[in-house]
């Protein structure tokens, strides 16, 4: 994760919270024409359309006050959707068994991305079998990891 992305989710973390909801994570990046935050939000009944802007006015409005981004971006607020985004450590402990998908930042074994079934994960270190072949791979050099849904 980014330092922005840090910085935001620590601040936006206790709002969401308070307000019923779960935050997944927070990604910060460019996104075509321009940077992109986008917020991951979930509740126990599901996310409605309603509560991604509910969120997003509460979020907005707390990035205008806090100032930690300079320059012009785009807000987002999401549900995790099918393809489910991981961001810590316990996202992928509760998705062992599950096909997921991961890119890493620094190239591991030759290769930076894997798909295949997570078998765990342990003192910061992900098990993946991919191609007939468990990798164990650093969660610290993760750039991206998503569920692959079950089709």
């Amino acid at each position: 994760m980014n330092s922005v992305a840090q910085r935001v989710t620590s601040l936006v973390e206790p709002v969401i919270a308070g307000l019923g909801y779960e935050l997944l994570g927070v990604e910060y990046g460019n996104q075509g024409r321009g940077m992109l935050l986008r917020v991951y939000i979930d509740h126990a009944d599901g996310i409605t359309l309603d509560d991604c802007a509910k969120i997003s006015r509460r979020v907005s409005a707390l990035m205008d006050v806090e100032d930690l981004i300079s320059g012009h971006y785009d807000l987002e607020v999401s549900s995790p959707g099918l393809d489910r985004p991981l961001f810590t450590q316990a996202q992928y402990a509760s998705f062992v068994s599950r096909h997921i998908k991961i890119v890493m930042a620094v190239p591991q074994m030759g290769r930076r991305r894997f798909s295949g079934e997570l078998k765990g994960i342990t003192d910061g270190v992900i098990q993946i079998e991919a191609d007939n072949e468990i990798y164990e791979l650093p969660f610290a050099q993760v750039a991206s990891a998503r569920l692959i849904p079950d089709m």
